[in-house]
């Protein structure tokens, strides 16, 4: 691990095809994808190189929350996804963050082990002060709740 990258892994009783389509499949990430009492309103995936990710979540206390439109860069199915914030559909370059956000890239592998897989999310930034404020927004308590949630899912396939 570098200094620009969070890395977040999860045991699961879940299988890779299991945990790939939570991954993959909008209604199975709506359910999943942000940390209980967040809700997912709407999700949109197109698990191809160059396809589009977009996320809407609803945050108590706080209202709605749109990521925008980022792009999915590499597919390996049941096994690797890789998606970032700085792209867009089509790799379109998406505008500068504004506001104190930043772009990240999330690369997520699923490993398949005897009683099940393991779940690694690494967050990359583009600097470590992006690093550490993602870090401090409480990246492995949601992400790590995420995670829960995703392998809770999953198993029920």
């Amino acid at each position: 691990m570098t200094d620009t990258c969070l890395v977040l892994t999860q045991q699961t009783n879940a299988n890779a095809a299991q945990l790939w389509r939570c991954l993959t499949e909008p209604d199975l990430l709506k359910q999943w994808f942000a940390p209980a009492p967040v809700t997912v309103t709407e999700a949109q995936i197109d698990p191809t190189p160059g396809g589009g990710f977009r996320t809407v979540m609803e945050v108590p206390g706080m209202g709605t929350m749109d990521g925008g439109w980022g792009c999915v860069l590499l597919v390996d199915p049941h096994k690797r996804i890789v998606w970032t914030s700085a792209l867009g559909p089509g790799f379109a370059p998406n505008p500068a963050p504004t506001d104190g956000a930043f772009a990240f890239t999330a690369d997520i592998t699923l490993t398949e082990t005897a009683t099940g897989c393991t779940y690694t999310a690494t967050v990359l930034h583009a600097s470590a002060a992006d690093r550490t404020a993602h870090e401090q927004m409480g990246f492995f308590d949601g992400w790590g709740s995420a995670a829960q949630q995703l392998g809770a899912l999953a198993v029920t396939l």
